[in-house]
């Protein structure tokens, strides 16, 4: 009878651990699928990485058409890693333009001058474009240009010493005129977002803002006045509130 009894003990015990093991035996297999799809993900990348790589040596070696198409022609794959390949080339070279200072340089009259344009842009908005042309012989003047004649361009070319320190002269016209189409395009948006904000003065510089708005609820009107005393900037130096009462 005793043993009896142990052998249906015994029984017991195993049919308790049975579901624990099919539960851990599942739990395992689950790990091991998901750690097979993490490999077989990291291998494609692989792949892919040493592909683009490849693309990008023969596009920057600038190599024949023929050998960029050592892949086959016709697969969607190498048209995406073509792509791909093309999408960083121009990243690195947007990233080396930004490095030089970001401006497009131009030889002109048979290389005694350069154009230089210089972009500006509100928000990450491209805005106006201005142009420069610089005369380089006999001596380092400016020649033609289409800056706002309230940019003081003289004054900013003899305080930034353009003649020996050329980068500095277009770093500083650059923020001049970055700041100046920022704050252009600041009242524009006011005036269409907002048309209960009255702009009552502005000059052509849009250092200067003066705007009528009315105190929702209360109905109240101010005055409210924006100073720009630095040019380099497009925020208010000074902002001030007028109200009746």
């Amino acid at each position: 009878v005793l043993s009896h009894l142990s052998l249906l003990e015994v029984q017991a015990r195993s049919r308790k651990t049975q579901p624990q093991q099919q539960s851990r035996a599942k739990e395992l297999k689950a790990k091991r699928e998901a750690l097979t799809i993490q490999r077989d993900q990291l291998k494609a990348r692989i792949e892919t990485h040493k592909s683009l790589q490849k693309l990008r040596a023969s596009m920057d070696k600038q190599c024949t058409h023929e050998e960029e198409e050592e892949m086959e022609e016709d697969s969607e794959n190498s048209q995406l890693l073509r792509l791909m390949a093309r999408h960083t080339q121009l990243k690195d070279l947007l990233h080396a333009h930004h490095i030089i200072g970001g401006y497009n340089v131009i030889k002109t009259r048979q290389g005694k001058g350069v154009c230089v344009s210089l972009a500006t842009a509100y928000e990450g908005v491209y805005l106006e474009t201005y142009n420069l042309e610089i005369e380089l012989k006999p001596t380092l003047r400016i020649s033609r240009h289409n800056i706002p004649p309230f940019i003081p361009l003289n004054s900013l070319a003899e305080k930034s010493n353009m003649k020996t320190d050329m980068r500095t002269f277009l770093d500083t016209l650059s923020q001049h005129l970055n700041a100046f189409v920022g704050r252009k395009q600041q009242l524009k948006l006011v005036k269409e977002l907002h048309k209960s904000v009255e702009v009552m003065e502005s000059n052509v510089l849009c250092s200067l803002l003066v705007m009528m708005f009315t105190v929702p609820r209360e109905k109240t009107a101010v005055l409210c006045t924006l100073d720009y005393t630095d040019h380099t900037k497009c925020l208010p130096t000074r902002v001030h509130f007028e109200c009746e009462g």
